[in-house]
């Protein structure tokens, strides 16, 4: 293989020899300290001990970064044991704010609701008692309702005004365009104020302010932790996901929600098993305070019990798309009316809660989150309900939300919209039951499918609603008619959603834009393009005797090690010029070396590599293998392999066991294979030809197979053989 892509490994004592810097066996610290003493510097005791201190922190930063180390593969040990800590965190976040956001909207609907209007509304049965109550003073449930849109809005725009409206799209933009970051302080605004919307009687959902809650914890321990960028997506994806299935006690929804919210048409796979960490612990942690059973209550006795019904839950499906068609543009137009109101800001929520307040004394199922009428639309307590408040209901519950929310309150539209799509069901089933035959006894078959239809095709979660549905309801044999009812609801809603952060697929997000713009990287990996390692400092020289080193490299850093040969960091050129050119030889490297280092794997692919250089600024980083700086990748590295591969058409296949290689070459005029019988071609041992593609056929080839100008030879070997096949197959395409 050619110099390019593997370089002899120098011993680390050559390498630290090379600085001119004397070491011995006594500890850094010890060392430095002496030397200071023999210089005479009176404040060399707290100076070494400063120094070994930040020293100690910056290596257990470093042992904390290589052993969470991304990896070439987003299911491997490395990546698991990473994320099974990250995700814990998160997950313990995202339960206990589950728990205090669901306490503070049981408090605020005890008290405004409860004691100054009268009502609670009927809950379902996992959290009370589907109970229709009268109002005993219903004249002030304009009032209350209106005050609290006032009190939201006082809060939201006065602190925090990224926290108005539902809050999972501002979590969606932030893991697409802002690099994950998220303002400390939105959590926290988002949850009383949507506590007091809800709690007051508004429209909404709790499945926002719970994702927004560790969400935001996702982002912010990437930043504590300085976790690159695709972590801090990853982690902000996780704690959606947490905050979601706990609150709703559906951990496998959530988990896939974090997934395929993201995108319209896609799926955010790396995220997937860190959010099933996260929701895990978060779904434990809530249910130790609130309980293990499903919101809905469990539901064993349904099934699916005819195949004509099939054509029935197709119709419902029809009718949740249009219903989710109508949900959505409801809900932006009723926005954008608000936004071209000539008010503050502040008092649009109250004027959305007293329209709410208003519809709620003739509709009083349009206040709150919904999901008591949902429970009571699952039995025959549904005839209870006139039918015209029956079929009401779901463009009341559309036209509160959009009210609630879109003014600028405070809470979710996940929640309402699956309540929207349950009570679609139920007027479904009221009106069909009576003359449709072999319908279900019961209506709730089609309340569930409907909650899984609307906001499953809305929101563009198909899998992530249909799994989340049958959690909070304890039943899994309604899955065959729901995807029916799902696939039809989602194909007719097109491109159309209602969490307007979201992008097509990954290939239209920034943060994949290198892999997808070249998606020849990702089958190659560092250790392909990495060069020799350059200078190496060790952390206890004087400043001053850095810039000789570097100029003569011509690079503008060194890695920098300490006393045994590992790896602590990067010293850059901008670094050293901070330094006053007096203090330089008594100043040591540790003092000015950078504490969040860039380190490249040699087993990540180059698109992650290239990502994380572009994402810091950076045209080159170190490569480090078990805390040894063993080669070094310039961003023109990158380029020249990528263009070099391109011209032999030699790269590595994926999807491989992990100790097995595939290479794809491409015979070319100039190649001396080409014309031989495969027999008479000197392969490297441990080397299979598995196949030769032909004018679009697949020949598998014997001995007396000759190859041909064009042919395209697909070659198998293992990790130990590699070396030699590449440097067999780029030879023979060398030109003469």
């Amino acid at each position: 293989m050619s110099n390019d892509y593997h370089q002899s490994r120098p011993e680390p004592e050559a390498r630290i020899d090379a600085t001119e810097q004397v070491g011995t066996n006594a500890p850094e610290g010890t060392d430095r300290l002496g030397r200071e003493v023999e210089r005479g510097n009176p404040n060399a005791t707290s100076q070494a001990v400063t120094e070994t201190a930040r020293e100690s922190r910056a290596n257990w930063m470093q042992w904390f970064r290589s052993s969470v180390a991304s990896s070439s593969g987003f299911e491997g040990q490395r990546y698991l044991t990473k994320w099974m800590l990250l995700s814990t965190a998160i997950g313990i976040v995202a339960g206990l704010g589950a728990v205090l956001f669901a306490f503070g909207i049981h408090a605020s609907t005890e008290f405004f609701l409860g004691r100054i209007v009268g009502y609670l509304p009927p809950a379902p049965v996992g959290e009370g008692a589907p109970i229709l109550r009268p109002m005993e003073r219903p004249w002030l449930l304009p009032l209350v309702v209106g005050l609290g849109g006032l009190a939201s809005g006082v809060i939201v725009f006065s602190l925090a005004p990224e926290a108005e409206g539902h809050g999972t799209d501002a979590a969606i933009d932030a893991i697409h365009h802002k690099r994950a970051r998220m303002r400390a302080r939105v959590p926290p605004i988002k949850l009383v104020a949507s506590a007091i919307t809800i709690g007051t009687g508004g429209s909404g959902g709790r499945e926002g302010p719970a994702a927004q809650i560790s969400a935001g914890f996702g982002s912010l321990l990437g930043r504590w932790l300085n976790l690159d960028v695709q972590d801090r997506r990853i982690a902000v994806a996780a704690g959606m996901g947490a905050g979601i299935g706990a609150i709703f006690r559906a951990p496998l929804g959530g988990a896939v929600m974090a997934a395929e919210i993201l995108y319209i048409h896609d799926l955010e796979v790396e995220a997937l098993i860190p959010a099933l960490i996260a929701a895990i612990v978060g779904y434990s942690i809530f249910g130790l305070f609130y309980g293990f059973a499903p919101i809905f209550g469990a539901q064993p006795q349904l099934a699916f019990g005819s195949p004509i019904q099939l054509v029935y839950y197709a119709a419902l499906g029809v009718v949740c798309g249009l219903g989710g068609l109508l949900y959505a543009k409801s809900f932006y137009g009723i926005t954008a009316i608000f936004h071209r109101l000539k008010l503050p800001r502040w008092l649009k929520p109250a004027l959305g809660g007293l329209l709410v307040g208003v519809m709620g004394l003739l509709v009083p199922g349009a206040l709150h989150t919904g999901y008591g009428f949902v429970q009571i639309s699952m039995d025959k307590t549904l005839f209870d309900l006139p039918l015209w408040m029956v079929l009401i209901l779901p463009f009341a519950k559309i036209l509160a939300t959009s009210l609630s929310i879109g003014s600028g309150g405070s809470g979710g539209i996940f929640g309402p919209g699956m309540v929207i799509g349950g009570l679609l069901g139920a007027s479904f089933w009221r009106v069909g039951h009576t003359v449709l035959p072999q319908m279900p006894v019961m209506p709730a078959p089609f309340v569930i499918v409907g909650m899984m239809a609307l906001f499953g095709g809305i929101a563009h979660a198909p899998l992530a609603v249909m799994l989340m549905v049958a959690e909070m309801t304890g039943n899994l044999s309604l899955l065959a008619p729901a995807m029916v009812a799902v696939a039809v609801s989602t194909a007719l809603v097109g491109n159309t959603t209602i969490y307007r952060a979201q992008l097509p697929s990954r290939a239209s997000s920034p943060a994949h834009r290198v892999r997808f713009s070249f998606p020849l990287l990702s089958s190659l990996l560092v250790r392909d393009a990495m060069a020799a390692p350059g200078p190496v400092i060790r952390s206890d020289a004087p400043v001053s005797t850095v810039e000789p080193i570097m100029e003569a490299d011509g690079l503008p850093g060194a890695v920098v090690v300490n006393d045994r040969g590992q790896f602590i960091g990067v010293l850059l050129d901008e670094q050293v010029q901070r330094v006053p050119a007096a203090e330089r030889a008594h100043t040591f490297v540790s003092a000015v070396v950078g504490k969040d280092p860039v380190a490249l794997d040699p087993n990540q692919t180059l698109d992650v590599a290239l990502e994380k250089l572009a994402n810091r600024g950076l045209s080159w980083a170190p490569v480090v293998e078990n805390n040894e700086a063993i080669g070094q990748l310039n961003v023109r590295d990158v380029l020249r392999t990528y263009k070099d591969t391109l011209a032999r058409s030699v790269h590595r296949a994926t999807a491989l066991a992990p100790n097995t290689t595939m290479f794809e070459a491409r015979l070319g005029k100039s190649s001396p294979l080409a014309g031989h019988l495969l027999h008479e071609v000197a392969m490297p041992r441990e080397v299979l030809v598995v196949s030769i593609t032909r004018d679009g056929e697949t020949i598998f080839p014997r001995g007396n197979t000759r190859l041909e100008v064009g042919d395209i030879v697909m070659i198998m070997t293992n990790k130990r053989a590699e070396p030699e096949l590449r440097s067999f197959l780029e030879t023979s395409e060398r030109p003469a």
